[in-house]
């Protein structure tokens, strides 16, 4: 049985790259699997699923064994279960549950990247501004009750 690959959509890939920290980079996540579950994570934060369209061939899809090997097989069971309130999608003997559960992943995912390109959108330092995002989210009572008008100033 071949083992299933968790896919990118090919107009996210470059960003998906950007977060990574390799050959020089400053992305705040170690590899494309952490950039992937933060992702589908916050894709589910927001209930955004979107459809993959076309599949990107750099980053490569990448095995879902890379996926339980760092402790992330438990988030793409939860998206499942909450998703489809189904017990049985979490069979480790059902081929097309696991073929769902993955889709459901994926689909969060691309949902969640596209919620991350419109909050990255000319934003130089990808760590500080995702630092600031997870410290509103802890500490939300900290934020402002309301954003700076600056129309009045034109």
């Amino acid at each position: 049985m071949a083992v299933s690959r968790i896919r990118i959509s090919k107009d996210k890939a470059e960003l998906v790259q950007s977060l990574v920290d390799f050959n020089d980079g400053v992305g705040p996540f170690q590899t494309y699997a952490d950039v992937i579950t933060f992702a589908a994570t916050l894709g589910a934060k927001y209930k955004k699923r979107v459809p993959l369209n076309v599949i990107s061939k750099e980053p490569a899809p990448i095995s879902l064994e890379i996926f339980v090997s760092r402790g992330y097989d438990a988030v793409i069971k939860l998206l499942a279960i909450a998703e489809t309130n189904d017990p049985n999608i979490l069979s480790i003997y059902d081929r097309e549950a696991e073929d769902q559960r993955v889709k459901i992943f994926e689909e969060y995912a691309n949902g969640g990247l596209e919620e991350l390109q419109e909050e990255l959108k000319g934003i130089v330092d990808y760590s500080e501004h995702l630092l600031l995002l997870l410290n509103l989210e802890r500490f939300p009572k900290l934020s402002p009750k309301e954003e700076f008008d600056l129309s009045r100033f034109l």
